[in-house]
């Protein structure tokens, strides 16, 4: 997979990276955000990097300044949200409409930015409810705080969260069968990799589909 575009942006917390897998015939923008462990090169970002473009999606993979700048440990959620702000007019600027989304804490910053950024909506991959073994440490506010309409893709092994602990509320959940918090399945589960892969990138085509 050949990117289509690489771009530095430059935010109140540094310089951030986007990288634009873009469709012939966009009608949606996709910008995801990565964890606090890893980067945009977490199997589920760049299975919709692949997927999604065919399906008028153009997806653009945020890198945050930390990152960027090669830091082990990502900062204060405070200055997460710094970063991602500063990059939104980027990601608005071919006058489409944007998802917000990320994976774990990309996720929470997705939500609790949405709705001052006018984010079309929201999807959140693996999104961390609590701390593993941690249930009362509850994040749940900033997934039903969102404002938008949003999306969760969970794995049904996540320790931060299995699907069954996420309360009721104003957003769609999928479960991926057997994922953990990448969405990585045991050599022994019921379906492959690539399959656990297909439940995520087609629940997210079908539900970009139903954002008109």
């Amino acid at each position: 997979m050949t990117p289509d575009t690489r771009e530095t942006v430059e935010t109140p917390a540094g310089a951030a990276r986007v990288t634009w897998h873009r469709a012939a015939r966009a009608r949606l923008v996709l910008a995801v955000g990565h964890g606090a462990g890893g980067g945009v090169e977490a199997r589920d970002l760049q299975a919709l990097a692949r997927t999604l473009p065919g399906h008028g999606v153009s997806v653009a993979l945020v890198e945050q300044p930390w990152r960027v700048a090669g830091k082990k440990v990502a900062p204060a959620p405070k200055t997460l949200d710094t970063g991602w702000r500063g990059v939104w007019p980027a990601l608005a600027a071919p006058g489409l409409p944007v998802v917000s989304g990320g994976r774990s804490a990309g996720a929470r910053v997705a939500c609790r930015t949405a709705a001052e950024l006018g984010a079309h909506a929201v999807l959140a991959l693996g999104f961390p409810l609590h701390p593993p073994g941690r249930p009362e440490k509850s994040r749940a506010a900033e997934l039903l705080g969102a404002g938008v309409p949003t999306l969760v893709v969970q794995g049904g092994n996540d320790p931060f969260g299995k699907p069954e602990e996420f309360p009721e509320g104003p957003f769609e959940l999928i479960t991926v069968p057997y994922g953990d918090h990448g969405f990585a399945v045991p050599k022994r589960a019921e379906i492959t990799q690539e399959q656990a892969l297909g439940v995520l990138t087609d629940g997210v085509v079908r539900w970009a589909a139903s954002l008109g």
